[in-house]
């Protein structure tokens, strides 16, 4: 994912996306250097403003110099800054290896500072800190859980006289339900190519590892290929849906943002992205109820799985001009105040257990399907490396414009896949 966030996801990814992104601009909390003013790169637009101002709150004469921006330019960004000395003391860090900034990309050459001697480090769950770590030593501090999967417009379904399908059935004749009503199921993004993984992960949590949980090792051991498995039938359900009206005209015109504002506005009945989305939905609709439910990939609800795993969190720079107050704000965010803060505004769960934190409800069925253990991680976060990801965005958009097709973005994917870290 990928978790808006993807939402990574994919994924957001957060995501997913994550996969959790947001497009934004710059902040100023101060000026110049010294050990007064900290330096602070984010995808968390919309949530990491709050974190800011509660730390600087805590932290008497200290300033916090942010810059936000969406994940597709973050990505693009970051490497090239700590490479060239430039980059900020903290940043925006993502779970595993699926992308450009995440964890194991940016701690193999250097890049960031060992935060193992951190007091939150040894209390994150197993499933979070295999993701926060490189080579048994954790880098990332990740705040929250994310789930990716169909996030309702309560008043638009209620308008509509629609409920939730819980079958790949019953998805369909929703789809054409609402088709048939003049207001198409979910809005897609594609524009933004981070967005594309979304519905596809949704899919191939169920449809994958419904029925294979070690596909993961079986890949790592060359047991297992995209190409000849059953993420072959995920991308055909992808496009099913495509082909069945289950998006707005034209996905590939339409970006991120775009697609939130139709959810939001009740002009589609939902969106299929990371929890991550909810808080910006209510921020264009703020008398709007939203719910995240699982997307459907067969005619068996008890066999459905949620892509769920670590969100984006925060690494120190390993050449930061400000350590000592870089290791402070992560601390901070990692502080059940500042957890909660974060989750809060995004909609999310926190990462560490005891915060405190009364999940929204709307976030129920997340919340029961990983108590049930009924989750896999956003598919990119245990690749071995970066390019697989950029692989499959790419060629998704191909796809949904027909300049590719399926079995060619599979191939091209353990070509990469088998290229290795």
């Amino acid at each position: 994912m990928k978790t808006r966030t993807l939402p990574v996801l994919i994924a957001a990814l957060t995501a997913g996306a994550l996969l959790a992104a947001c497009s934004g601009g710059t902040k100023a909390g101060g000026s110049g250097g010294g050990s007064k003013t900290l330096t602070l790169a984010s995808v968390d637009q919309g949530s990491v403003e709050d974190v800011v101002k509660a730390f600087e709150k805590a932290n008497p004469g200290v300033k916090v110099r942010y810059t936000t921006s969406g994940a597709d330019q973050y990505q693009q960004q970051i490497r090239t800054q700590l490479s060239s000395g430039t980059a900020p003391d903290v940043m925006s860090v993502w779970p595993g290896n699926g992308n450009p900034g995440a964890t194991h990309v940016l701690a193999e050459p250097g890049y960031l500072r060992d935060l193992s001697d951190q007091p939150w480090a040894a209390k994150m769950p197993d499933a979070i800190k295999s993701v926060a770590q490189y080579e048994g030593k954790t880098y990332n501090a990740i705040f929250g859980q994310n789930g990716i999967g169909a996030v309702y417009n309560q008043q638009a379904m209620a308008k509509a006289g629609l409920t939730p399908p819980d079958t790949w059935t019953g998805l369909l004749a929703f789809c054409k339900a609402a088709k048939d009503k003049g207001t198409p199921a979910f809005a897609l993004g594609n524009q933004d190519n981070w967005v594309t993984q979304l519905v596809l992960y949704a899919l191939v949590a169920t449809t994958v590892y419904g029925p294979d949980r070690d596909f993961d090792q079986k890949m790592r051991s060359g047991e297992a290929t995209f190409a000849k498995s059953q993420w072959t039938t995920a991308l055909d359900k992808y496009l099913t849906m495509e082909k069945n009206g289950c998006f707005q005209k034209n996905p590939l015109g339409t970006n991120y943002e775009a697609s939130q504002a139709l959810a939001a506005t009740g002009k589609t009945l939902g969106i299929i992205q990371g929890n991550w989305v909810i808080a910006l939905l209510k921020g264009k609709n703020p008398q709007g109820t939203f719910t995240l439910k699982a997307l459907p990939a067969t005619d068996d609800p008890s066999r459905t799985l949620i892509p769920a795993a670590a969100g984006a969190g925060y690494g120190v720079n390993a050449k930061a001009k400000n350590t000592e107050l870089a290791l402070k704000f992560v601390d901070f965010v990692m502080s059940p105040e500042g957890m909660n803060l974060f989750v809060k505004k995004q909609g999310g769960l926190p990462s560490l257990p005891d915060t405190g934190y009364a999940a929204d409800p709307a976030l129920a069925e997340l919340s029961t399907f990983i108590t049930s253990n009924r989750t896999v991680p956003f598919m990119d976060q245990l690749w071995p490396n970066a390019k697989v990801q950029q692989t499959m965005l790419a060629g998704l958009q191909e796809i949904f414009s027909g300049q590719s097709t399926p079995d060619k973005l599979l191939d091209e994917m353990d070509t990469d896949y088998k290229a290795g870290s």
